[in-house]
């Protein structure tokens, strides 16, 4: 595989796609495997996390209640049924968000290489990157007991300061790509520390405060991104 000229980062929901995928995801897998009772628990986890956050629990402890969910699930059955819920959320013509995608497809004709940067869990990250062309996925990692998941992560959430930290340790896996060359994209402001960390930083969507929180950064920020 040849050396890319650049690397771009990207977050996935709601910059890339225009869903929050891990909700919908475990909706659509406990519906499958058990019932109407799997999707009233995903239900009832995804209104207790918006709660919990409304109320100032971190975005990064939200994600490991979230991944306790997967505990006892076999590993290549969310895998397998990952790949199914992308195949078919992918017959919606409003499952991209347009412009990210226009972007990223023109960054890979200039001999950039993509990189998926995501809390999201990585059942869905994989086939999404092998759809959209992304070289690299920047994900949690599950840990795994014998066939299944433990529900909890091996390291830290990617979300936050966790982004900024695997955005680092790829960017020094390539030393002769300067961060100022490469491009972030982004929808909220826990993708901040990930921007910051390249030279070129792009706010998708309008109402997230991210623009701002960015042009605030930027004053103070050096112009290489570090």
């Amino acid at each position: 595989m040849s050396r890319p000229e650049r690397l771009v980062f990207c977050d996935v929901d709601e910059t890339l796609i225009t869903c929050k995928s891990p909700f919908e995801f475990l909706r659509f897998y406990l519906e499958v495997r058990y019932g109407a009772e799997g999707a009233r628990r995903a239900g009832e986890l995804r209104e207790r996390l918006v709660a919990e956050t409304a109320a100032g629990v971190s975005r990064e402890e939200a994600n490991r209640v979230y991944y306790r969910a997967w505990r006892g699930e076999p590993a290549a059955e969310v895998e397998a049924w990952g790949r199914r819920w992308l195949s078919e959320r992918l017959t919606d013509g409003n499952f991209f968000v347009a412009g990210t995608l226009v972007r990223l497809d023109r960054h890979r004709a200039e001999g950039a290489a993509v990189v998926l940067v995501s809390g999201s869990i990585p059942a869905l990250l994989a086939p999404l990157a092998e759809t959209v062309g992304a070289r690299h996925v920047l994900c949690a990692r599950m840990e795994r007991c014998g066939r299944v998941f433990t529900g909890r992560l091996l390291g830290e959430p990617v979300i936050g300061e966790g982004k900024r930290t695997v955005v680092r340790q790829l960017l020094a896996r390539y030393p002769d790509i300067d961060p100022a060359d490469c491009f972030g994209y982004g929808d909220h402001i826990s993708d901040l520390p990930m921007l910051m960390e390249v030279g070129h930083r792009v706010a998708v969507g309008e109402f997230s405060g991210l623009g701002q929180a960015l042009a605030d950064a930027e004053r103070l920020a050096p112009a290489t991104g570090r």
